[in-house]
């Protein structure tokens, strides 16, 4: 009875935290996707669905394509949990001599991939990116990789920080960092665009990423026993630690940006503004999903990481179970609602200037499709990120290989057919990511319940029929309205 006690108070004190640290996450994501909305409809504005407008978003797809094959997500959830358990450990030199192998294994590679795309940008435009656009194009679009590729080594040991303050359960900062980075955008758009037009965008990019750093750094250097070591540690169990750990994780990583990089690939041979209508749509999805289920998973990772170390299962369950709870009674309400107020939202956000009426017709048909897979990015969110506190990349990795392979053959297949149906077949390319990333949720939630021996089913389906109850409303009100 006093174990079961325990474990109670243990889960019910770690669900706190969680609560916490998200409460924290959620409220600078707001602010950070706020700032970042302002950066997407300034660029709207300024840009339309115009030529340089789809080569700025072609140029800027490849730079986060290489950010994230290395240091973005495969990173931070192969560091984090082996930094915890260092943390955990009270092993501090150990954390260090860590952080500081990966920092400058991640700037080397980075270094030499960026220099690669610079020299060989026509080419990478030509032949990967964008292959259906004009030659106008084509060259416009490589000078403006050109520029943004630098900010890829900027976010590259960024991204690192970010997982060190996550680690020590400091998460505000890192939580702004996003801002700043649309923050460089905007000065961009102000600043720059009068002189060096499509350009000075560009060149805002790279002011973001370097903010993106700088705000971090004050939390950073706050950090006890902080020290940097000049080596590369390949003799350290840790640092291979990691290396095994992202392995599969950027297999994963490197499919979902294969898929955005065919995206934008078939999007280069559909009616002009494609792209950009995909890349304005999709920020607008993300929007609620950063805030809300980003938020959840980025406070949880730490708080399960730890509990894994501890060995304390039954309370990772509870506390991952609470995490999709609160996901699921924000994310249905929220998909409902940008599907049905999805045209008068991008009109809102988007038009005027060189943004028309036509332009917000191709937006809000992406914002369709896209809206429909909010509730599926929200689990794979969270769910991926219990697998890595377990130590086990290989298991979301594989299933999200099988998901965007699927997502590969729905693109060429739901193309197609909203072509024979006359429909803008940019809508099917949107369809095709929600569709395989709720196929890809669902397989995660079986696995996790097999291996947690449950997921607290009955307080989970409770929390679906209220996040319907919910959705029914908000949605009978916008009718009604």
């Amino acid at each position: 009875m006093a174990a079961m006690q325990a474990d109670s108070y243990n889960s019910s004190k770690a669900n706190t935290q969680i609560a916490r640290a998200a409460g924290t996450v959620m409220a600078a994501f707001i602010v950070s996707n706020l700032v970042g909305l302002l950066a997407k409809t300034l660029t709207a504005r300024e840009f339309g669905t115009s030529i340089d407008s789809n080569a700025f978003f072609a140029a800027n797809r490849f730079s986060e394509i290489l950010f994230n094959l290395v240091a973005g997500g495969a990173l931070g959830s192969a560091f984090i949990p082996v930094f915890t358990g260092l943390l955990a450990a009270d092993e501090r030199q150990k954390d260090w001599k860590l952080s500081s192998a990966i920092a400058n294994l991640v700037s080397i590679v980075l270094l030499a991939l960026s220099l690669l795309a610079f020299i060989f940008a026509p080419q990478v435009v030509r032949l990967i990116l964008a292959p259906g656009f004009s030659p106008e194009a084509s060259a416009l679009t490589a000078s403006l990789l050109r520029v943004q590729v630098i900010s890829s080594v900027i976010f590259g040991l960024s991204g690192l920080v970010m997982g060190i303050l996550n680690s020590h359960q400091r998460f505000l900062l890192p939580a702004i960092a996003p801002a700043m980075y649309q923050l460089g955008w905007i000065l961009g758009i102000y600043l720059l665009r009068p002189a060096l037009g499509i350009f000075g965008l560009a060149w805002g990019v790279v002011i973001g990423s370097l903010l993106h750093l700088l705000v971090q750094l004050p939390s950073l250097l706050k950090l006890p026993h902080r020290a940097y070591h000049p080596s590369l540690g390949l003799e350290m169990p840790e640092v291979r630690e990691v290396g095994k750990l992202m392995a599969p994780r950027l297999l994963g990583v490197a499919i979902v940006q294969l898929n955005f990089l065919i995206n934008t690939l078939l999007a280069s041979f559909q009616p002009a503004g494609s792209i950009t209508a995909l890349s304005l749509a999709f920020p607008l999805m993300i929007m609620p999903e950063a805030a809300l289920a980003q938020s959840i998973a980025i406070a949880a990772l730490p708080t399960f990481a730890a509990q894994v170390a501890r060995k304390q299962f039954s309370e990772m369950r509870a506390s991952l179970s609470a995490a999709l709870r609160v996901m699921l009674l924000l994310a249905v309400p929220a998909s409902l609602g940008l599907i049905l107020l999805r045209r008068p939202i991008v009109a809102l956000l988007y038009q005027g200037k060189q943004f028309s009426a036509d332009s917000t017709s191709l937006v809000a048909w992406a914002l369709l499709f896209y809206a429909i897979g909010l509730i599926g990015h929200g689990l794979v969110e969270i769910l991926s990120r219990a697998f890595y506190a377990l130590h086990d990349t290989k298991t979301p990795v594989l299933i999200g290989v099988g998901a965007m392979s699927l997502n590969l053959i729905l693109s060429f297949l739901f193309t197609w057919l909203f072509r024979l149906w006359e429909l803008m077949p940019h809508g099917g390319l949107a369809l095709a990511n929600s569709t395989a990333t709720l196929i890809e949720s669902v397989i995660l939630l079986v696995l996790m319940r097999k291996r947690l021996d449950g997921l607290e089913e009955n307080k989970l389906m409770i929390a679906f029929i209220k996040a319907l109850i919910a959705g029914a409303g908000i949605t009978a009100v916008i009718l009604l309205l």
